[in-house]
């Protein structure tokens, strides 16, 4: 399930340190507050006996924020996207949006307009081969050893399908049988909690079951979608 809120922000700008470094708090912050159990297990051990979490979003996108060189700006007409693939964490979610009138992101409140579902079958969509393509909305973060890998690097594609093999294998479904980078956005860098996050928007072409691709929309590409990245268009 993905779960669309409409929100506002009160201030013009949000720092950049802030555009994904509250993401994780906002989250866990939502499920604290209707299933406190579930969102510490999450936390601390992940989901299944897997370090994976199985959950994503994105960071605030704001349309018709005015353009100001080096400024991340903001307007009242943003949206905020959740999702997950585990029907219990995505229940959790919805429940906790329904109980908040607003979500505090960083020094900005976000007053929330509307909250709108998509559910499992709107999500699905592919062909019947099996081949689909999925756009990322939020930079979609890679890593082998310790660096950061953006698309055209040597072991992108071999470690964004590790990551997707491995998120098949938390939730039962068969692993994605291809996987191939269409095209991508420009080196991206963002900092959480005093740390880099590197990666670019990508548009790939996914071989896989239906499942799993309606599982990827609703948790996302990649790592740390917990902090807004790899979101699915």
């Amino acid at each position: 399930m993905r779960v669309r809120v409409d929100v506002a922000a009160d201030v013009p700008v949000v720092p950049w340190e802030e555009v994904h470094g509250p993401a994780r708090g906002a989250l866990y912050g939502l499920l604290s507050e209707v299933e406190p159990e579930l969102a510490r297990s999450l936390h601390d051990g992940g989901w299944g006996g897997h370090p994976l979490r199985p959950v994503g979003m994105t960071s605030p996108l704001f349309r018709g924020a005015p353009v100001r060189a080096g400024v991340f700006t903001t307007s009242q007409d943003g949206s905020l996207w959740f999702g997950s693939p585990v029907p219990e964490i995505a229940s959790a979610l919805v429940r906790g949006l329904a109980a908040r009138s607003e979500i505090r992101w960083g020094s900005a409140r976000l007053s929330i307009r509307g909250v709108e579902l998509e559910q499992a079958d709107q999500v699905a969509d592919g062909r019947e081969d099996g081949l689909v393509e999925l756009s990322s909305v939020t930079p979609v973060v890679v890593k082998r050893e310790g660096r950061y890998l953006l698309p055209g690097d040597e072991h992108y594609v071999e470690r964004l399908r590790h990551n997707l093999v491995h998120k098949a294998d938390v939730l039962g479904l068969p692993a994605p049988r291809g996987v191939w980078v269409v095209d991508a956005g420009p080196r991206r860098r963002f900092t959480v909690r005093g740390a880099p996050r590197i990666g670019a928007r990508v548009r790939v072409a996914l071989e896989a079951d239906r499942r799993f691709v309606a599982a990827v929309r609703c948790w996302g590409l990649g790592l740390d979608t917990v902090q807004g990245f790899g979101w699915v268009r």
